[in-house]
């Protein structure tokens, strides 16, 4: 299983829908915490985007993991980057 950074770009545009959508897309990355495939995720303090760090088996199962978040069936994500990620030191260490 592989560590993949994932940054979500918003639009300042998008802000209502991400309001709107919200409770289901936090929901939505509960149940992955629950299931060991989301490891942190969390807003920048800017408002900009966020950033979610993801244990997938492939990048194209953490895309097609990543278009089922209610945020992005409902458009309010403006770019996604995906990096696989290898932790050395640290909480992750292990998980890789």
């Amino acid at each position: 299983m592989s560590i993949f950074a994932v940054e979500y770009v918003y639009s300042p545009d998008h802000d209502a829908l991400r309001t709107e959508h919200r409770p289901a897309h936090r929901q939505w990355l509960e149940e992955l915490v629950g299931q060991g495939r989301v490891l942190a995720s969390g807003p920048f303090a800017d408002g900009s985007g966020a950033l979610l760090l993801f244990a997938s088996e492939t990048e194209g199962d953490l895309n097609q993991l990543v278009s089922e978040d209610p945020f992005a069936r409902a458009g309010a994500i403006s770019a996604v980057k995906t990096t696989e990620w290898n932790p050395i030191i640290g909480a992750f260490r292990d998980r890789v």
